[in-house]
């Protein structure tokens, strides 16, 4: 396969991958709802889980975290084969960012989508895992004391390229992670208006009786 043909095909399969509308697929078979017109009207996985349930959810965030896994560890090393004179450990975060672009414009809601968090994830633990822990602790211990996913998302994704440096990543990792970590706390920016007025939607998953 000609070199030029097997980096545009990569781009477009990642994207479709990353496009894939799963909370709204979801949402729709399983409740009837539209999840772009319920709740925050986000096409992700905290809002299934106010409108939709633990369930839809559940299975929304897997699915999301996986199109960003498999567009490093399967898309990636695929096409890599036609693509000797580039640096794999440039193309793979660089296929991730465009895995997270694909689900925040999703071709198939009319360039609409998710927040990014739970693809973000998927492309971090196929590139960078070492970094997954310290970012999963820094999540769980921001959300359970507060409650608000958006900062704990923000939060836990603004250290990425701080743990990349850290843990010796490439270059282009740490630059990557920077750049897809800056892409979606940009979505949040709605969020981070609401927590700086207090109005930001808390999210309980265990309730103690």
């Amino acid at each position: 396969m000609n070199s030029v043909l097997a980096f545009i095909l990569s781009v477009i399969s990642v994207y479709l991958l990353g496009s894939f509308p799963t909370s709204f697929i979801l949402a729709k078979t399983l409740k009837g709802i539209d999840i772009r017109e319920v709740g925050s009207k986000n096409a992700g996985a905290t809002n299934v889980l106010r409108t939709a349930g633990k369930l839809p959810a559940l299975i929304t965030l897997v699915i999301d975290l996986l199109k960003g896994f498999l567009a490093v560890t399967v898309v990636a090393p695929f096409f890599y084969r036609f693509l000797p004179e580039i640096e794999y450990d440039f193309y793979r975060p660089f296929l991730g960012f465009i895995a997270v672009a694909g689900h925040i414009w999703s071709v198939f809601l009319r360039f609409k989508g998710g927040k990014g968090v739970a693809t973000t994830l998927g492309v971090a633990v196929g590139i960078a895992p070492l970094i997954l822990l310290p970012s999963l602790a820094i999540w769980l211990i921001v959300f359970f004391i507060t409650h608000y996913v958006s900062l704990a998302s923000i939060l836990a994704l603004s250290i990425f390229p701080i743990l990349a440096l850290i843990f010796n990543q490439s270059f282009y990792t740490v630059l990557f992670g920077a750049a897809i970590c800056g892409l979606v706390i940009y979505k949040h920016s709605e969020n981070i208006s609401r927590l700086l007025r207090g109005a930001e939607n808390k999210t309980i998953i265990f309730k103690v009786r």
